[in-house]
């Protein structure tokens, strides 16, 4: 049995690959060794009735002996245990969530199953580096596969719309402060009177912007807000997210640099779980709704189609319905009257804790395994 090093086990998407390993009885596969940064020696998970005892996660020797380390951990710890693991000679296979080496030219990020045939040419070349993509884009693509396969997409517009969890528990924890916060200002009164509503609206207003307003962690309320920006500045109108959508899509399909331009906005919006992304695309191509759900549905499955009404749109397509399931979610298909060129809309929503971090690391474990 391989020897798998876990870091990260205890954060938000650490959490969410270990529920998924558990579902999918991936622990019977492998020799698994959990790590911690702060608690070596103390108790650790316990799975299939099995306790681990935590191993130092910043010990070279330990981190050594492992055939496959999985991090959840973050770009620091990354920047930090990496290189001094290559320089002491360790051979074997890293897998990580965070973004410190997606771009590095030993990294092949990683989609199966958008991109099954490039992590294959990986392996077979001898890297060692597999590095989970930017949520945002990897949703997008999820959802975009068929036409990916079909070579149909020219270029990309991609309007993100992310959750708090991308950015971390402690957002999470503060957009909920935030709207507790709110409602306990208001009265049962305010909120159940039949009077003008400008009122209440005014308060809440003044509530969402008073001095307050808990925002330690996002700098700017979210409740009733979005924050248009997501990511470091990167002085030319771009935010790094933003730069992240054409480098990361071009390098996970295997295309030269900017081979299909992509940009757009990133914002932050009060949602507690998964990432919408409205993109405006130019096909190659005219593409009718029947054609497009056919090539998006049959390209894997664990993509949901969702014909453009309001019906179904509202009720299927929303980080409500989408959240904690496998399936993304498109639709809001349709063809912009714009000088009759084949340009589209559509609408992709998916969970950015599994398909937009967990799942890649999940199946890329079982790749080398060889039980994909």
């Amino acid at each position: 049995m391989k020897q798998v090093g876990i870091v990260g086990w205890r954060g938000m998407v650490g959490s969410v690959l270990l529920q998924r390993m558990v579902e999918e009885n991936d622990f019977d596969d492998i020799s698994a060794h959990f790590y911690s940064t702060s608690s070596a020696g103390a108790a650790g998970p316990v799975i299939g009735g099995v306790s681990y005892t935590l191993k130092d996660a910043n010990s070279i020797s330990d981190l050594a002996e492992m055939d496959i380390i999985i991090t959840c951990q973050g770009g620091d710890y990354t920047k930090a245990i990496y290189p001094a693991l290559i320089n002491c000679g360790w051979q074997g296979y890293w897998i990580d969530a965070a973004s410190a080496l997606r771009m590095d030219e030993k990294a092949c990020i990683i989609l199966d199953p958008v991109n099954r045939p490039t992590i294959d040419r990986a392996v077979k070349e001898g890297i060692k580096l597999f590095v989970g993509g930017n949520c945002s884009i990897t949703l997008s693509l999820m959802g975009l596969a068929g036409l990916i396969k079909a070579d149909l997409i020219e270029w990309m517009s991609v309007m993100t719309y992310q959750s708090a969890s991308g950015a971390g528990a402690q957002y999470v924890r503060e957009l909920i402060v935030q709207s507790a916060w709110i409602s306990e200002h208001l009265s049962s009164d305010e909120l159940a009177s039949s009077g003008s509503v400008l009122p209440l609206v005014n308060k809440v207003s003044a509530l969402i912007n008073s001095a307050d307003m808990p925002i330690q962690n996002f700098g700017a309320p979210l409740m009733g807000s979005i924050i248009p920006w997501i990511d470091s500045d990167l002085g030319d109108g771009n935010s790094r997210e933003e730069w992240k959508g054409e480098a990361e899509t071009n390098k996970i399909l295997g295309l030269s640099p900017g081979a299909i331009p992509v940009n757009g906005l990133c914002i932050r919006v009060g949602v507690i779980r998964c990432h919408s992304a409205a993109i405006t695309m130019k096909l190659r191509r005219d593409v009718s709704e029947e054609e497009f759900a056919a090539l998006v549905t049959h390209s894997h499955p664990w993509v949901n189609y969702v014909p453009n009404n309001k019906v179904e749109s509202v009720s299927k397509l929303t980080p409500a319905y989408i959240s904690g399931s496998l399936q993304v979610g498109i639709g809001r298909y349709k063809k912009m009257s714009l000088n009759n060129d084949p340009i589209y809309s559509v609408l992709t929503v998916g969970d950015q804790l599994l398909w937009g971090a967990a799942e890649p690391l999940r199946r890329m474990l079982n790749i080398l395994l060889g039980k994909i």
